[in-house]
């Protein structure tokens, strides 16, 4: 037995040295306004990995999700200190074109947004931003990425439909859809099941599994259980701080930090 745990630590030891980076977080520190939200933040994000944050309420796992594509900036009053490298390259650098990261990492909410549009404008809608105007591209970004989020064969008849009309499970799956539309690197998703129901929950994390094939993922969620189910690595947060960040069968079964094994047996949280 103590041979098999050297025989995987050893193999968890090569996965790190070996494992790319997409993001690299150092001394993050965030401000709203006086309130001091992330605190010397160091972490890093892996490739073609999902990555889970949990949590409490208010530790700032959703401002964290937010750095990573600079949406917390259309916040006022927000400013920040250290830096967050994508790909090797500070995103919080003043001459870094926020424009170009947000093609490249996706966004999924908590709730579902689709567009007061088609399915087909929905997905759409993206390409033709970036000036993909030609009908028969449009149609294959279409396919594909509906195919992609695994929802193709429940709309192919139903495209001109609003997609107000489909349920909450399906709509989130036409967000993702959405942001696959744009050919991302990096998809977050802001605890996108906490609206679903359990079958839908269990078809969007399906879907997962399947998108970290070609896709780095980072989802917040509240759901303990979701992130032991489909993450590789998971974080652990609390009053804007990370306390532990691990291999996610580690965080679970052998957490470091008792804050974390309190949290996640439930002594608090």
């Amino acid at each position: 037995m103590m041979k098999f745990v050297t025989d995987m630590q050893q193999q968890r030891e090569k996965e790190r040295k070996n494992a790319t980076k997409v993001y690299d977080t150092k001394d993050l520190n965030l401000w709203y306004g006086n309130t001091h939200a992330l605190k010397n933040v160091n972490f890093p994000i892996y490739e073609k990995e999902v990555t889970a944050i949990i949590g409490p309420s208010g530790c700032g796992k959703s401002t964290f999700l937010k750095t990573l594509n600079r949406m917390v900036e259309l916040v006022p009053s927000v400013h920040t200190s250290g830096t967050i490298e994508y790909r090797g390259e500070n995103i919080l650098d003043p001459n870094f074109m926020v424009e170009d990261l947000r093609t490249k990492v996706g966004m999924v909410f908590q709730k579902p947004n689709p567009f007061p549009k088609s399915i087909y404008d929905n997905i759409a809608y993206g390409p033709r931003i970036h000036g993909i105007k030609d009908r028969k591209i449009l149609d294959e970004i279409v396919e594909n990425s509906l195919r992609g989020a695994a929802i193709w064969n429940e709309v192919k008849d139903r495209l001109k439909e609003n997609a107000y009309g489909m349920s909450g499970g399906q709509q989130q799956r036409l967000c993702i859809a959405r942001a696959l539309a744009i050919e991302p690197d990096v998809i977050l998703m802001d605890e996108p099941t906490s609206a679903l129901d359990p079958k839908s929950t269990l078809k969007v994390e399906e879907l997962i599994q399947e998108l970290k094939k070609d896709f780095s993922i980072v989802i917040v969620t509240h759901n303990m259980q979701q992130a032991a189910r489909i993450s590789d690595r998971t974080a652990f947060m609390l009053n804007g701080e990370l306390i532990e960040y691990d291999y996610t069968d580690d965080i679970f079964q052998h957490p470091k930090d008792e804050r974390t094994e309190d949290y996640i047996t439930g002594r608090f949280g």
